[in-house]
């Protein structure tokens, strides 16, 4: 493509962005600032046609962009706007205020990024099965309710709340730690079975009662880090778009994201993928997926598919923008976005990645408080 058909789909692609509108050759000459007459416009959104990175609609003399337009448009053509400082400090409060487990951090970062961007947002929560256990601390809250930590491999915390019997007292909670430690620690998370834990209780000298009951809420919360779990949020924003006018369309768009399993699992061969790109681009040296360049001059931070590229039913209308993000040296999740084709891919990308950045930094920040916080025990 030469740079005057390069400018001329851009300027096909800004404007049908904004006003979800075909675009005709007058418009293009009346909104942008392009050195080329109507005509020559003219022929050249044909050829950009004959070519398969336009469209043309049965009523309308306009044209818009084909999943082959907005490739080239995202690929090659993208300017992306700035976080300023100001939001950047807001998203770091909304992540990190009055929060009680890491787990909230990534339902956060999805409420933050649907609100922001006004389309729907999806992230997949870490995987930790091949991790093992180091260490395990149960710290007493309130009589009734303690928050179990979990020190896993490669540094990565995870902590969840759970319930105690009322009359047990932190010593108490110590003791049943270090023997659930003694008995646990170096296992691998997928090899930590009831029995297996179970078989602390003789070691803490304490009833076995109200051990057991502690014992099998740490045994969930050691369960619950396997478990790979989807957060959706703005489900509903995505109404207010013009595309989901055709009933139709918005119908099985919506059948295909309440299929939860299906999107996880097209999420996962997507953070696959894009673990692959980083580590091409890296040379497999993890140090370097930590100061890539933002993109586009680094594309292997963020992965966009288009209309026919999403292979889930129901999505051939739609973009899906998505970042991996880190907790921890070595575990990852993803996040990301789903909207119509039509987005504003620049100020997309920015979000999410800005989002990824934060989310990373609240996790260590997060993670860094908490290890302050054995310290002092």
């Amino acid at each position: 493509m030469d740079d005057r058909k390069r400018q001329i789909l851009k300027a096909i692609v800004d404007d049908y962005v904004e006003t979800a509108e075909p675009v005709g050759s007058k418009t293009l000459v009346e909104r942008h600032s392009l050195q080329f007459s109507s005509a020559t416009i003219r022929h050249e959104m044909a050829e950009l046609e004959e070519m398969g990175y336009l469209e043309k609609p049965h009523t309308s003399a306009g044209r818009m962009p084909s999943d082959k337009g907005y490739r080239a448009y995202v690929d090659n053509m993208l300017s992306l706007p700035e976080i300023s400082p100001h939001e950047a400090l807001d998203i770091q409060r909304f992540l990190l205020e009055n929060l009680d487990e890491a787990r909230e951090l990534i339902v956060r970062a999805a409420e933050y990024l649907a609100g922001k961007t006004n389309y729907l947002s999806v992230a997949l929560s870490p995987q930790y099965s091949d991790s093992s256990l180091e260490q395990i601390k149960i710290l007493m809250i309130e009589p009734g309710r303690a928050i179990v930590v979990l020190v896993l491999s490669a540094g990565v915390v995870h902590d969840r709340l759970i319930r105690i019997p009322a009359m047990l007292d932190e010593n108490q909670l110590d003791q049943i730690a270090r023997a659930v430690e003694r008995c646990l620690a170096g296992k691998k998370l997928d090899d930590i079975t009831l029995v297996t834990i179970s078989s602390a209780a003789d070691d803490t000298g304490l009833p076995e009662a109200l051990v057991n009951q502690v014992l099998y809420e740490a045994y969930v919360a050691i369960k619950q880090t396997e478990k790979i779990e989807i957060y959706m949020d703005g489900k509903y924003h995505l109404l207010k778009h013009p595309e989901f006018r055709d009933v139709d369309r918005a119908n099985r768009f919506y059948q295909a994201v309440h299929q939860e399993n299906m999107v996880a699992g097209y999420m996962m061969e997507m953070k696959q993928e894009l673990e692959e790109k980083k580590a091409e681009y890296c040379g497999f040296e993890f140090d370097c997926l930590e100061t890539l360049p933002a993109p586009p001059e680094a594309k292997a931070s963020y992965m966009v598919r288009i209309g026919q590229e999403i292979a889930l039913d129901g999505m051939e209308d739609m973009s899906f923008v998505s970042t991996t993000y880190r907790i921890g040296r070595y575990i990852s999740g993803q996040i990301g976005v789903i909207g119509p084709k039509r987005m504003q891919y620049g100020n997309i990308i920015s979000q999410i990645s800005f989002v990824n950045k934060a989310l990373t930094e609240a996790a260590d920040e997060h993670y860094g408080r908490t290890h302050a916080d054995e310290r002092k025990e």
